[in-house]
């Protein structure tokens, strides 16, 4: 578990964010999921709009450990769209949105977890079942988290 919760919405974690924040060193297919806090606001009209972002090159680092499943508590595991959005305009050059998501890796991404909160740093387990739909992309799932 990444501890996230004290980035604001927007804000990017980079590969060197990620490294400093795991709690031990990551072992072969280990699940990696980041905590932000904000599944507090599920349910609200301005959820997609909340959350930090996990950067394309953290996404990397982590795939190059050996994780390939990551998830996070947000809307989404880029920066909101709005704020990527944002960005492009005010700086004048072309942005590339959801840069984490077209890394191009052969690795799962879960999205819009709730109550990682309960779950300790480490230590624990996660089983996904997701539902199976032929030629998507993407899929809802039941995440379950494993303490023993």
């Amino acid at each position: 578990m990444i501890d996230a919760t004290d980035r604001e919405d927007g804000e990017v974690l980079s590969a060197e964010d990620v490294q400093a924040r795991l709690p031990r060193a990551l072992g072969e297919l280990d699940i990696v999921l980041v905590r932000s806090g904000r599944d507090e606001f599920y349910g609200e009209l301005d959820y997609m709009g909340r959350g930090p972002g996990v950067s394309a090159e953290a996404t990397r680092w982590l795939f190059d450990q050996g994780v390939r499943v990551m998830g996070i508590d947000a809307w989404g595991w880029d920066a909101p769209l709005y704020m990527q959005a944002e960005r492009a305009r005010e700086s004048g050059e072309p942005g590339v949105f959801w840069a984490a998501h077209q890394v191009d890796l052969p690795y799962s991404q879960i999205e819009r977890l709730c109550n990682l909160g309960a779950l300790p740093p480490q230590g624990f387990q996660v089983a996904c079942f997701p539902l199976r739909i032929e030629g998507a992309s993407a899929a809802p799932a039941r995440v379950v988290g494993i303490v023993n």
